[in-house]
This record gives structure tokens, C-alpha cells and sequence, in this order.
């Protein structure tokens, strides 16, 4: 099965579903109660900014609160990983100091991937 959505993203210090996330995880919530067979990681990223352990809690609470939407739209929590990876992980490639707000953006984000 085969999959593709857009990553959703964040506003800066924030792990609220952005009204612009909204439309992609419903798309997901659909395709999971289609496929009653699939897990899914949802894996949550922040930018640079703050001090690694916060960026790492900030990430976690991204991806939880990404699973918790699917669980509101009736998927169960046994079929979600919530994994949060901190600043680990960048999209943007570029130095903290140096980057631009649109590439903070693109590191604040979730993607999804599906576990076999």
C-alpha cells in the first residue's frame, strides 16, 4: 500500500494542529480506515532554536498531538507511533544562526511513514 501526503507543520514553539494540518490528517484518517491493517510513525521534528532536550520534548508533544487528532477521527492508538526527534533531523540544510524563516518552517514539521 502505498501512501503519500504532505508533512504538516508548526508554528514556532507551538505543537497545535495548524488549521492547514487539518486536511492532510483527515486524508490520512481515510486511507488508515480503508487499510485496517496499517501502523503508521508519525515523526516530529522542530528547528534549531531552544536547547536540545526542549527541542526533543517539543517534538514528542508534535507527534502526540498528530496521533491524538487520528484517534479523534476513530483510529485506534495501537495503530500510531508517536516519535519525536528533536532537531536531530533537519530538512533544511543550513547553519542554526544562518537560516531563514522559511527554513525554520520546513524543520518544524511531521512526516509519516508506514511500519511493516
Amino acid at each position: 500500500v502505498e501512501i503519500t501526503l504532505e508533512n504538516i507543520y508548526y508554528d514556532f514553539d507551538r505543537w497545535e494542529i495548524r488549521e492547514d494540518a487539518r486536511p492532510t490528517l483527515d486524508e490520512l484518517a481515510r486511507n488508515l480506515q480503508l487499510n485496517p491493517d496499517i501502523r503508521i510513525q508519525l515523526a516530529s521534528h522542530t528547528d534549531c532554536r531552544g536547547t536540545t532536550r526542549y527541542n526533543e520534548e517539543l517534538s514528542q508533544k508534535r507527534a502526540q498531538s498528530a496521533v491524538d487528532y487520528l484517534i479523534s477521527k476513530g483510529i485506534a492508538p495501537e495503530r500510531l507511533i508517536a516519535r519525536g526527534f528533536g532537531e536531530n533531523v533537519p530538512a533544511a540544510d543550513c547553519i542554526c544562526n544562518r537560516c531563514t524563516e522559511e527554513q525554520h518552517q520546513e524543520n518544524r514539521r511531521t512526516t509519516f511513514a508506514i511500519l511493516e
